[in-house]
């Protein structure tokens, strides 16, 4: 495994839409270093307690970024490769790491190979470096040949990855970015349609060359076994948990997470030791508060967030709360441009401070991290649960009512102890026969620290 990407926060920023970039690519108009927009959020980026910055995508592209017409370039909207390495220079000036969005199952129609495919047919060298390309139909897009494409979007053009010459172009690009740009990582977009053997050549090409490069790809559906792991990629998206997070909270029933949790890293869960990235929300789906259906839902939101087994990422603009929601053929409302200073005036101190708050607990109790998982309590609207390492126990308690609310706890093999709150300190519950009781304020959460009583 990756040792820096298992223990990371991560901030995913959206750069098309961040930096104001123009819905679509003329592919002949001068660099615009939009990029350079990026930097006055460092600062506040590290001072949120994220660790590493998830940019993207950059590369060359007809309108939303993952239509790529040519990985070695930075999209001209953005700037060029000054503008990228520049700001991935002053986010590492920061002890910030960077990742970038990794398009590798499929590319815009503007893409060189598939201009050459459609200009020279069955004589294109390139031919086969397309899924499904049939010479005996039609597309439906009108070129003499039709082709497999993601989704049914037919602008998206599925890559053929048992190609070795493709699997040779993408690896080189990697390793462009890692000596142009000096990336730490990659996402890897769509990678439950990316040809399994693909990652584990990607994997050992990586760990050869470039070791410290981390590897997470974005998974929707199916047993992540398949896709992270030893030889594979070092973690993926947990898509599966993303949706009991909200709607454990939306619908008052926390039995939904906790169900999830222990599928996934309980004592027999199948993810156990796997780094899964956890979010509330990322450029694709609804905004968190729109989800959960109030803002105050967003507290224990996070705090879960925070807590639980993976590594957390936060979406731009997520950590002020703001709305926005996607319709059937748009996701504009997902990737807006945004104004720092205008979020910091208008939209109020407290959520950006409690998830400061929870992600310093997390970098300082390793146990958070990496640590075993173990339900403790669960209700409609009250959850509990501990995490231990190496010796360290902590106890989390999320109580998403409006009101206090008491949680009666029974910790397995404790006798006599306290529990020491590190969240909001300076309060104590003593554990006696290993059961204690711990009142938890509304909307809120305790992290506690298991010690010996004084």
């Amino acid at each position: 495994m990756n040792s820096w990407f298992e223990h990371a926060i991560l901030y995913h920023i959206y750069a098309p839409g961040a930096c104001g970039a123009p819905r679509h690519n003329d592919g002949v108009s001068p660099c615009v270093p939009r990029l350079a927009s990026v930097h006055p959020w460092l600062d506040h980026i590290r001072e949120l307690g994220a660790t590493a910055i998830l940019l993207g995508p950059v590369c060359e592209s007809t309108s939303h970024g993952y239509d790529t017409v040519d990985l070695s370039r930075v999209d001209r909207r953005l700037g060029d490769d000054r503008t990228l390495a520049g700001l991935i220079d002053a986010a590492h000036d920061r002890g910030l790491r960077v990742l970038l969005d990794a398009v590798f199952g499929h590319v815009g129609r503007g893409f060189p190979a598939f201009r050459d495919l459609q200009a020279r047919g069955r004589e294109s060298a390139h031919a086969g470096w397309f899924s499904g390309v049939d010479f005996e139909r039609r597309s439906r897009l009108g070129d003499p040949f039709t082709y497999d494409c993601w989704r049914d979007a037919h602008e998206l053009v599925r890559l053929n990855l048992k190609n070795p010459a493709v699997r040779e172009h993408l690896i080189a690009a990697v390793d462009g970015w890692v000596e142009r740009w000096r990336i730490d990582g990659l996402r890897l977009d769509s990678a439950d349609w990316i040809d399994d053997g693909f990652h584990a050549e990607l994997r050992a090409h990586c760990d050869g060359r470039h070791p410290a490069l981390a590897l997470f790809g974005e998974v929707v559906h199916g047993d992540y076994r398949r896709f992270a792991g030893p030889g594979r990629l070092h973690g993926v998206t947990d898509y599966e948990l993303h949706k009991g997070l909200w709607s454990s909270l939306r619908d008052r029933n926390l039995f939904e997470v906790a169900y999830t949790l222990n599928r996934q890293f309980g004592p027999d869960g199948l993810y156990r030791g796997l780094p899964l990235v956890q979010f509330a929300d990322n450029h694709d789906v609804d905004r968190a508060v729109e989800q959960v259906g109030r803002r105050e839902l967003l507290f224990p939101l996070y705090c879960l967030l925070f807590t639980i087994p993976g590594v957390p990422a936060i979406y731009q603009g997520s950590e002020w709360g703001i709305h926005g929601r996607r319709t059937v053929t748009d996701d504009t409302a997902l990737r807006p441009c945004l104004s720092l200073e205008t979020l910091r005036r208008e939209a109020g101190p407290e959520l950006p401070a409690a998830i400061r708050r929870l992600a310093r607990l997390r970098r300082e109790l390793p146990a958070l991290a990496d640590g075993d998982y173990l339900q403790l309590h669960v209700g409609p609207e009250q959850f509990a649960f501990l995490r231990r390492r190496n010796g360290e126990t902590v106890v989390v308690a999320v109580n998403a009512a409006p009101g206090e609310a008491t949680v009666h706890l029974s910790l397995p093999g404790v006798s006599r102890a306290e529990l020491v709150e590190v969240l909001n300190p300076p309060d104590r519950f003593r554990l006696e026969g290993g059961a204690a009781r711990v009142t938890v304020p509304g909307g809120w959460a305790r992290v506690m620290r298991l010690e010996d009583p004084c």
